[in-house]
């Protein structure tokens, strides 16, 4: 077992020495598909383009008074949390978000300020293309696809998500099996990323899936998933991480950004992630599904071996 931990360590050192940077690369201008595929896709290795939607009316339109005016009356699923934390491990448990419906004029009188909340959190998440789904008013705004990375992957993205928060909204740390292209309109994204390949220093839990439920008095319950399978999530906050409980996390290697209005981040697939926000910032992504070849085989080896040494 214990060889087994070292090599494990060894195979995270080696990729770090090997390929990976020390830090995420800007390119100044879109690529073509071959080269970016050939230095970043096929390398799985994440990097910030500038000027790659400069073209986008959304850049210049979306001001909260333009938003109103489109989609303002129009009602979609927002994330609802006591703490910003939605879909994350609290105790023992996986708490999701209340998915609570609400005008887009209710999310942006939060936003500025005009109505106040008392702490409880709201941000629009829903990733199941919730851009085309629930607000296609905005959809000329932007493109339905990047076609230089349609073209490098051969397909059309799966998902285009519209993002909008607080500041107090965050991601913790997960991964997803998509080439995700992260496209910041306005404010700006702060992203913690760690590659696949420190999954051994990666801690993993399962938890009893809940949700969120907000009482007439304005407290929240956590109310359980009854007769749900556990559901498997980092219980480590790298913002704050417990070396006492989980000491193998000091040995990974993240790597830090700042993703700027006008700045799109590819964040490759399986790259574990964890995001914090400006207060107010608006973000579009386009998730790609990715290749389920020889590296995702890899991948699922790689957390076997994990799983297998895992302290207990």
């Amino acid at each position: 077992m214990e060889s087994v931990k070292k090599r494990l360590t060894e195979f995270s050192l080696e990729a770090h020495d090997l390929y990976l940077n020390q830090s995420v690369p800007y390119l100044e201008g879109p690529p073509d598909s071959l080269t970016f595929y050939r230095d970043w896709i096929g390398p799985n290795k994440p990097c910030i383009i500038r000027n790659a939607f400069s073209h986008w009316p959304a850049l210049s339109r979306w001001s909260p008074a333009y938003l109103r005016e489109k989609v303002g009356s129009k009602v979609i699923s927002v994330a609802v949390t006591p703490n910003g934390y939605a879909d994350a491990v609290r105790g023992e448990r996986f708490v999701m978000p209340e998915e609570r419906r609400m005008s887009f004029n209710s999310v942006l009188d939060i936003i500025e300020g005009k109505v106040q909340t008392g702490g409880t959190v709201f941000y629009i998440q829903k990733q199941c293309s919730n851009l085309l789904d629930e607000l296609p008013e905005l959809t000329d705004d932007v493109e339905p696809h990047v076609s230089w990375m349609s073209e490098a992957l051969g397909k059309l993205p799966d998902a285009v998500n519209f993002w909008l928060g607080e500041e107090s909204a965050v991601t913790s740390m997960h991964k997803d099996h998509y080439e995700n292209l992260y496209c910041v309109i306005s404010g700006e994204k702060n992203f913690i990323l760690l590659p696949p390949t420190d999954r051994p220093f990666i801690p993993y839990g399962e938890y009893q899936p809940a949700v969120y439920r907000q009482r007439d008095d304005g407290e929240f319950e956590v109310v359980d998933q009854n007769g749900s399978e556990k559901v498997p999530w980092i219980p480590l906050d790298p913002l704050d991480p417990d070396l006492e409980r989980f000491p193998q996390y000091s040995r990974a290697r993240p790597l830090r950004c700042s993703v700027k209005a006008g700045e799109m981040l590819y964040l490759p697939s399986l790259w574990f992630h964890h995001v914090q926000q400006t207060h107010g910032c608006i973000a579009v992504n386009f998730w790609y599904d990715m290749e389920y070849d020889i590296k995702y085989n890899y991948f699922q080896l790689l957390e076997t071996l994990c799983e297998f040494t895992a302290p207990t």
